[in-house]
């Protein structure tokens, strides 16, 4: 039987003569711990894309309404094909005509560890048994986390739900999604991104540096013997 290429689906409905997006295959794991990533996808209807670094691909969920503090909240986690480990530094913009096309952006990154320990072989225990706890270490998302499988909606596709665990990160006053609108890579905006702009305070703080006169340099006065 022929082994099964985990990044089969991915590739198949992507033409890499036209998107900008990694093929993959040629990125190989540099650290020990596990990354994730969860990028703002401006596609047909605008979303968040979480993806956890496994077993050499990145298991992905597309969160529509994007993750929240409140323990309270549940939030929709559709399964989606496993993507390249190289989408981790994937911001831009797919091209109309294109699966997915749209404006994508590195909203946020970091890596993550499974809640109880037991390293990868308890990752691959929790999303076999569809209740996966994990730590995550990001710039914008703190703390435990799950991601727990309810059941398949009318295409066949798995539906999870994430939920923030009860720790000191919780805050059931703090939207994260609209208070956090740039990109933790470049600093853009979607607009920006879209548009292929560079970040307008970025780049106004780096002509200011370019601006100031180099300090002047002393001359070494010398003792009067």
């Amino acid at each position: 039987m022929p082994r099964k290429q985990p990044l089969a689906e991915y590739r198949r409905k992507r033409n890499f003569a036209k998107t900008k997006e990694p093929a993959g295959g040629t990125s190989r794991r540099q650290s020990k711990r596990l990354r994730f990533v969860i990028q703002k996808h401006d596609a047909r209807n605008l979303h968040f894309d979480l993806r956890l670094e496994l077993d050499g691909v990145m298991k992905s969920w597309a969160v529509p309404k994007g993750p929240s503090y409140d323990p309270k909240t549940r939030r929709l986690a559709m399964q989606v094909e496993d993507h390249p480990i190289e989408y981790n530094a994937f911001e831009g913009t797919i091209p109309e005509g294109e699966y997915g096309a749209g404006t994508v952006m590195l909203w946020d990154r970091g890596t993550y560890e499974p809640e109880e320990g037991g390293g990868i072989d308890a990752i691959r225990e929790g999303l076999e048994r569809g209740n996966l706890k994990i730590v995550i270490h990001g710039k914008r998302l703190q703390g435990g986390w799950v991601l727990v499988r309810t059941r398949a909606d009318a295409r066949g596709r798995t539906q999870w739900l994430l939920i923030k665990h009860r720790d000191e990160t919780a805050k059931d006053d703090f939207d994260v999604v609209d208070e956090e609108t740039t990109s933790v890579a470049s600093g853009r905006t979607m607009d920006e991104i879209a548009e292929g702009r560079a970040n307008a305070r970025r780049t106004a703080a780096a002509a200011s540096r370019k601006k100031r006169p180099a300090p002047r340099r002393r001359r070494p006065t010398r003792s009067k013997s």
